[in-house]
């Protein structure tokens, strides 16, 4: 089984995408942690990885392209990035979208980098503007198309634990009989 989970900045991504590996006893594949290996591969940091990615698309599209391998070459797998649910594609078992009003993901990145919350919601919001800009330029994603997704949740309105509950109902009560037909993802990969 291959679930994916997406979402911008500070919606709960990882936290979910964790709680949900351990319910269904998946692995978890972080884009987070492979931007990570990326950087380490080419003697980076992940900060200065980041600031060499805004500059070098190549950058976004090694990411890109590692996901879209993981999730085409790996089963029993939970794939968490903003991207999976596209990169994915029809791979996807289940395509899940997280998301929280901008002041919360601000505060939560806040309290997670020890930033001023203000400060955290207006770059969160710049660099989402951005990847948006170019997640279209490179693949004609629009990242605001949640039409994609088997199920949407504002993280905002429940914890962390009723999020999962949410999710594993969805995979749980899944009946094949009834599938109507999961949304497609047309999208040509150029890395």
């Amino acid at each position: 089984m291959l679930l994916t989970v997406s979402g911008p900045p500070g919606s709960g991504k990882s936290t979910t995408a964790e709680l949900l590996a351990d319910a269904f006893d998946l692995d978890h594949v972080s884009g987070g942690d492979i931007f990570r290996e990326l950087a380490d591969e080419r003697d980076y940091t992940p900060l200065e990885f980041n600031k060499l990615a805004e500059e070098n698309d190549q950058i976004d599209r090694d990411l890109d392209r590692r996901l879209r391998e993981i999730a085409v070459e790996e089963d029993d797998l939970v794939l968490e990035s903003r991207l999976a649910g596209w990169l994915a594609g029809k791979q996807a078992d289940f395509r899940f979208w997280l998301d929280a009003p901008p002041h919360v993901r601000g505060q939560r990145i806040a309290d997670r980098e020890g930033k001023d919350p203000d400060r955290a919601t207006e770059e969160t919001k710049a660099r989402e503007a951005s990847e948006a800009q170019r997640y279209e330029e490179y693949y004609g994603i629009d990242i605001q198309d949640l039409g994609i997704y088997d199920l949407s949740v504002n993280t905002a309105r429940w914890e962390p634990d009723a999020v999962l509950d949410m999710l594993v109902t969805a995979v749980g009560e899944y009946d094949v009989d009834g599938d109507e037909g999961q949304a497609q993802v047309d999208l040509e990969y150029e890395f």
